[in-house]
């Protein structure tokens, strides 16, 4: 285990110091390029803003007009059915939305109900395995201006789903009692 903490220590520093002597080796102006790289990144930063904004007021919206609690009340006999707890629902549905706002979901969980519950393990189970697709397509395809994004929905919404199944299902096996 020393030395998995080890590499972990030295990966990034040597791997930047490898680019940087390789580059000096290429005679490649790196400073540079790292000054244009950030000049670049400052400008994608600006012109994702409108998208972010967007996004987050559709969150907002959604979860203040009762509209997330009137669905969690509509799915809440079929969840009891197969053993999902409700409350992690709200976690399900934000989570591919908003990074952040299923991050506050999971906080909450986990203080209401605690870390090493059922319903911990399950959230945070989820936001480990599943990944925040509309934030991506929103911010990343708009900010390079790609208009058709809906083979990637698709891939990144089944791939939200196979992650919160395979989360429900380990945790389950794993934890249940």
């Amino acid at each position: 285990m020393e030395i998995v903490s080890l590499i972990s220590l030295w990966i990034i520093p040597v791997i930047i110091g490898v680019i940087l002597v390789y580059s000096t080796i290429k005679k490649v102006p790196t400073y540079e390029h790292f000054v244009e790289g950030g000049k670049e990144g400052i400008k994608i930063a600006v012109s994702i803003i409108p998208f972010l904004v967007g996004m987050l007021v559709a969150i907002t919206v959604f979860r203040t007009s009762g509209a997330l609690d009137f669905f969690i009340d509509l799915l809440r006999p079929l969840l009891n059915t197969i053993g999902v707890p409700a409350e992690v629902v709200p976690l399900a549905l934000i989570r591919p939305i908003s990074g952040n706002a299923a991050l506050g979901l999971m906080s909450d969980l986990l203080s209401q109900h605690g870390p090493d519950s059922f319903i911990g393990r399950l959230a945070s189970t989820i936001q480990g395995s599943t990944d925040t697709t509309f934030y991506v397509l929103t911010v990343y395809f708009g900010a390079v201006g790609i208009k058709k994004m809906g083979d990637a929905l698709k891939v990144g919404l089944l791939a939200d789903l196979v992650g919160i199944s395979a989360a429900i299902i380990i945790v389950t096996i794993m934890f249940s009692s």
